[in-house]
């Protein structure tokens, strides 16, 4: 008997009736060359599949794709699925990105991963830094798309090949669905192979982007009686017989697979083909595969029977070394039955650098692993799982085979299962670690641990199941004796867990009965923070007075030390935004919690309130100040990988600090980037309704009515309120949006409405929500007094708020619905504080308002100067309608627009450096004129440009000329 590998039957270097399938991947590799030698050609889309159920020679395809790829000069990565390490998250990635990777030292690691390295670093098997929270898996998804484009870059052209792949984890295959659905531009081709029918139901995405590929699937038929029968005499001869080589096709049915052992098989016993013959052919077909296969096996005596079970069980491909020890051979005996089992062809050269074995067919490798009786099959896996851990494999290795275990209470068992679970955890694979950790469960535990991994798993259930998330958490708290800085953990997730499933009464309840009954200080400080920052986002809160009060006087009594006192202090700032107190106690109580430093990326923290304590300096009119934190807290978002819901609500927010600067364009790009983001999180409602009201407030700013109509009905934002305190708040956000289409009267009852829900939490603050002041534009044109009186209140708030563009905007609106000659004062009086703000959109448009205001007064030159400075600031913000409007105010007073001056820069001239410089010296706006030779109108139009460049007003000016050397920002 031969004992070398046999390759696959081939005619003149072709596979069998396979012409159509290559010439496929041959017009693929010729297209993916002109694409990346510059060539003008049309790229089809970078995928080919390989499609049919077993034994129809995919495997046999992917193998010449592979030869003729390198044969083209192509860069080949490739990986295999198995059918036994499904559960073995991103194992398919590994086997990609592993081998490049693996030629690079550490240094050149670091530089090629770049910021993206800790994210990733789980997944691909590397040492993470440092230690960092879970990333998301959305942010490990985008990681790994950036390692395999810079890959492909460096390498390119490349060929991914993909077999099996209704066996990859499902990790890879959700990665490989989103990463293939953008890779056109790149010099990249996917060929993937797999059997259509056993794709794993979770695999939606793949299943969707391989059913869009047109002509590109290539579903495998079986074998002709001529294609077998050529295969027959090519390897016994030409004279075999015709009725011979039909019932060769008939007893394989085609399968290009069991065609190819049938005609070695008969070579091996040198038959002839005759009809003689055909009992022997029918014996060697049966012997192929299932009882046949066993039965062959089983003649090859008990010692290589046993190895081959351990080789089954371990799963292709194997170390030999590891398989021997399981089945407790020496190494004579274990080189005997590897011997046998290549000379029988079960057994095959492995791919891999240490000697390892691989099964011929995975048909084979399945037959064989399910003849194993179930007892001994599960003791197998326990040897398995054991010796892995002693040959050094990690603990996500051995917990593959634990869970084919039956559950015996071993503490061992459980410690290695949650070692595994963090492990996958670590490299964002959360369901992987779910399915770990519901098995370590069901071990059980011990008693004391059980808490410890209910918090555990339902630390991996967040992200996909948060209905499940809450039941484990509930369980763990209802655990006896839970060690009280585990109970504070399961608590805070557990009021996120509801918060997230709309819950937010349940997750208030549940911080207000842990702070009452908490023993420690430091964790009852922690629960009332929680309680806090859930009662404040609960629309429905009746008790926001008392609450703002008690968070006063407990805030009053707190240094600020320890972080849970900043978190209250920090909470404090933004209940005082709410309320309108003075700006100068909420700035104040902000600063006092940033001193010892927030994270956005704590896990047991969350990262509202670090967001809210920025958000209070962008009303507070130091958006630049917002800006730095929002910077930061993006930055560490991004470098843990938390690319889902947090990243999303960070570019939003960071969006409405540019739009409330007045830089329209830039907001409308981060806006657009974070509603992006929350589009494709599963869940991140909130992050949504976030992006779509600060992005229509964008856009009718810019003019878009339109666009802002079909952002509204695309996410049906106005239909429904949500539960969760949003801003800026939706109904005043579609009310404005009603404003802009003409529709007064519908606008009008729903910003009533929001007054009333406002005032009754003593929320009072019109930079956070001005719904007095659209609802005084909205009744202005039935019932004018009565919007002068909203307008009116709305200019008491503000000035008890203290921020100048915040007065401003009341006082435009004021003049708006007061008109006639008194509007005038009252437009002049809204530009001067909103010079001395760095709100450059608003002080545009009660520019604009002042001008108009002027020419119907007869003042046509102050119109003219006034009208100009609108047109040129609408210009500089972006906002179009509203310097077609300035445009048709000066036509209309029959003047014509001067050319405009280049849009401003963001450092300071010397001239407005030396402004500010004087000015934060307490000297008079009259002393600064003469001293440099201006006008007292050029000097207040020098500061208010200052104002907006830097964004803060003047009392953050100061600070700014202390941190930054002249000219600079």
């Amino acid at each position: 008997m031969a004992t070398e590998q046999r390759q696959p039957i081939t005619d003149r270097g072709r596979l069998i009736e396979r012409q159509r399938e290559l010439d496929a991947l041959d017009a693929a590799f010729r297209e993916l060359r002109g694409s990346a030698d510059g060539a003008p050609r049309v790229r089809r889309r970078g995928m080919l599949a390989l499609t049919g159920r077993a034994g129809l020679g995919k495997t046999a395809l992917v193998t010449e794709a592979r030869a003729r790829a390198a044969a083209s000069g192509l860069t080949v990565l490739s990986g295999r699925g198995g059918e036994s390490e499904q559960g073995s998250a991103f194992r398919v990635v590994r086997q990609l990105m592993q081998p490049p990777l693996a030629r690079m030292d550490e240094a050149q690691l670091h530089a090629f991963l770049g910021s993206w390295y800790d994210v990733v670093a789980a997944v691909l098997g590397l040492e993470a830094r440092e230690a960092v929270p879970a990333p998301d898996p959305i942010g490990v998804r985008e990681g790994l798309d950036w390692v395999m484009t810079r890959l492909t870059v460096q390498q390119a052209p490349v060929v991914l090949l993909l077999d099996d792949l209704h066996w990859a984890d499902i990790e890879s295959l959700t990665w490989l669905a989103s990463f293939a659905a953008r890779v056109e531009d790149l010099p990249l081709l996917i060929v993937v192979a797999y059997r259509p029918d056993e794709l794993p139901p979770e695999a939606v995405g793949l299943r969707a982007l391989l059913a869009d590929h047109g002509e590109r699937p290539h579903g495998l038929a079986p074998l002709t009686a001529d294609g077998v029968a050529q295969i027959v005499r090519n390897e016994i001869g030409e004279t075999a017989e015709d009725r011979f080589c039909k019932e060769c096709w008939l007893a394989t049915g085609g399968s290009p697979f069991e065609a190819v052992e049938l005609a070695i098989g008969l070579a091996e016993r040198n038959l002839g083909g005759t009809g003689d013959d055909l009992p022997t052919m029918r014996a060697l077909a049966a012997a192929i595969k299932g009882p046949g296969l066993i039965a062959r096996l089983e003649r090859l005596g008990t010692a290589t029977v046993r190895f081959a079970h351990t080789a089954a069980v371990l799963g292709s491909p194997f170390s030999p070394r590891l398989a021997a020890a399981i089945a407790v051979l020496g190494e004579q005996a274990a080189t005997e039955a590897v011997r046998k089992l290549r000379a029988a062809r079960i057994l095959a050269e492995g791919h891999g650098p240490e000697g390892e074995l691989e099964f011929v067919h995975p048909l084979i490798a399945t037959t064989i692993y399910q003849s194993i009786g179930t007892d001994f099959r599960a003791g197998l896996h326990d040897a398995a799982a054991q010796a892995v851990l002693a040959a050094g494999y990690d603990a996500a290795t051995a917990a593959r085979h634990l869970l084919e275990v039956p559950c015996d209470g071993s503490t061992e068992t459980v410690e290695c299962l949650r070692e595994a679970a963090r492990a996958y955890l670590r490299a964002g694979a959360t369901e992987a670690a779910g399915r770990l950790l519901t098995r370590a469960l069901q071990e059980p535990p011990r008693p004391r641990d059980r808490a410890a991994i209910l918090h555990e798993l339902a630390c991996a259930t967040f992200l996909v199941e948060p209905t499940a998330t809450v039941r484990h958490l509930r369980q763990a708290l209802a655990e006896p004796d839970v060690d009280p800085d585990l109970r504070a953990s399961v608590v805070f997730r557990l009021t996120q867990a509801l918060a997230h499933t709309d819950q937010m009464a349940e997750a208030e309840r549940v911080a207000t009965e842990e702070a009452r009954q908490a023993p420690n200080p430091r964790v009852k400080l922690r629960m009332q923070a929680d309680q806090f920052v859930w009662g404040m986002f609960r629309t429905d809160d009746r008790d926001s007075p008392a609450r703002s009060r008690t968070l006063a006087r407990l805030a009053g009594k707190l240094p600020g030390r320890r972080l849970e006192e900043r978190y209250i202090l920090g909470l404090r700032a933004w209940d005082a935004v709410m309320r309108g107190e003075p700006r100068r106690i909420a700035l104040g109580y902000a600063e006092r919690a940033l001193r010892g430093g927030m994270s956005w990326t704590d896990e047991n923290r969350g990262f509202e309130v670090p967001a809210s304590v920025a958000l209070v300096f962008m009303y507070g009119d130091r958006p630049r100040r917002a800006e730095e934190l929002f910077g930061t807290g993006i930055a560490e978002c991004a470098a843990k990988g938390w690319c889902g819901s947090h990243l999303a609500l960070g570019h939003t927010l960071a969006g409405y600090i540019r739009y409330r600067r007045g830089c329209l364009a830039e907001a409308e790009d981060l806006e657009l980037r974070g509603l992006r983001i929350a589009d494709r999180v599963e869940g991140a409602v909130p992050a949504q309704w976030f992006a779509v009201g600060i992005l229509i407030q964008t856009l009718l700013a810019r003019g878009r009515v339109d666009d802002a109509r079909a952002l509204a009905d695309r996410h049906h934002f106005g239909e429904t309120a949500p539960n969760a305190v949003i801003y800026p708040d939706p109904r005043t956000v579609y009310a404005e949006l009603l404003l802009a289409e003409g529709r007064h009267t519908e606008a009008a009852p729903l910003l009533s409405a929001v007054g009333e829900w406002l005032d009754g939490r003593a929320w009072r603050n019109p930079s956070w929500c001005p719904w007095q002041l659209r609802l005084a534009t909205a009744l202005a044109p039935t019932a004018p007094r009565e919007a002068a009186g909203h307008a009116r209140e709305a200019v008491r708030r503000a000035r008890e708020f203290g921020a100048a563009s915040t007065v401003g905007e009341a006082l435009h609106t004021l003049a708006e619905v007061t008109g006639g000659p008194a509007a005038v004062d009252l437009y002049a009086e809204a530009v001067a504080h909103l010079e001395q703000s760095p709100a450059a959109y608003e002080l545009a448009r009660a520019q604009v308002g002042h001008g108009a205001a002027l020419s119907r007064a007869g003042r046509v030159q102050e119109a003219a100067d006034r009208l100009y400075e609108g047109l040129e600031g609408a210009v500089h913000c972006g906002a179009e309608a509203l310097a077609a409007r300035a445009r048709g105010e000066l036509s209309a007073a029959g003047l014509r627009p001067l050319p405009l001056r280049y849009p401003q820069a963001d450092t300071l001239t010397t001239q407005e450096h030396r402004t500010a410089e004087l000015t934060v010296r307490g000297q008079p706006v009259a002393v600064v004129a003469k001293e440099l030779h201006l006008t007292e109108q050029g000097v207040r139009q020098l500061l208010s440009r200052v104002y907006r460049k830097i964004g803060t007003d003047a009392s953050g000016l100061a600070e700014f000329l202390d941190d930054r050397p002249h000219g600079m920002v």
